[in-house]
């Protein structure tokens, strides 16, 4: 059985002091339930949240990080940092990575293949923008971004990768693709890990869904039977939003 996961991704929020106080007031959130929660902070929150965290069942992720473990790169994280200071779970591929940044499919899975050699989990991100929605190839770009992402992986990481799928459109805009067209699309992200590595992994990868996930409709989200946990932003900024989106 497939455990949720819901993990928050404060992107560029929060400075260390804001950081200590949200994750004090939310540590105990996976205390009393059957959830897994990650919380994804800002690199220079890592430290000081690692350390709230040590007596807590939350998790905690990165929001990225270089494949190398070390090299002049200057201004990156390297694997073995985060490793180092407790980070179990790392966010690759988010589309404000891919868009801003320039991220592409192969430098995704360079930091796939090092956070497994590293011992980090990665919540990979995968989605299509509006207009490769109005233009019918949504199912392309995902089934693109999947393939080229993990090739190569060795099978014995592939259960343990997260797939979060984001519909670019529905990321801090307000709008949210309804349940069912999320659904339908994280069943057929599954097929494709089932064509392609066998039944028994495409039934372990857990796949989440991100874009604009609230406590209004996060209950309805996580009743969709091939959605197993949340991306979420802006709602895991808020302690109380939080705690109500573990509980959905």
């Amino acid at each position: 059985m497939r455990i949720p996961l819901i993990a928050g991704n404060w992107k560029m929020n929060k400075t260390v002091t804001d950081a200590i106080e949200l994750v004090n007031e939310i540590k105990d959130v996976a205390n009393n339930t059957d959830v897994e929660v990650v919380v994804c902070t800002p690199f220079i929150s890592l430290v000081g949240v690692s350390e709230i965290l040590k007596d807590s069942n939350v998790k905690l992720g990165a929001q990225n990080m270089h494949w190398e473990e070390s090299g002049a790169y200057t201004g990156e994280i390297s694997p073995t940092m985060l490793k180092d200071i407790g980070v179990d779970y790392v966010i690759i591929g988010h589309s404000e990575r891919r868009q801003y940044f320039n991220e592409t499919d192969e430098t995704v899975n360079k930091k796939i293949k090092s956070a497994f050699i590293h011992g980090l989990n990665p919540i990979v991100c995968v989605g299509e923008t509006l207009e490769q929605r109005e233009s019918g190839i949504q199912r392309e770009i995902v089934k693109n971004q999947i393939l080229k992402g993990i090739d190569g992986v060795e099978e014995k990481y592939l259960k343990n990768i997260v797939i979060a799928y984001e519909p670019i459109w529905a990321i801090g805009t307000g709008k949210t693709a309804s349940s069912e067209d999320a659904n339908e699309m994280i069943g057929y992200i599954r097929n494709i890990i089932k064509e392609k590595y066998g039944e028994e992994i495409s039934e372990e990868i857990r796949i989440q869904y991100g874009g604009s996930v609230k406590p209004n409709n996060v209950t309805e989200i996580m009743n969709q039977v091939e959605i197993d946990g949340a991306l979420v932003g802006g709602a895991s900024l808020k302690a109380d939003d939080f705690r109500k989106l573990v509980d959905f």
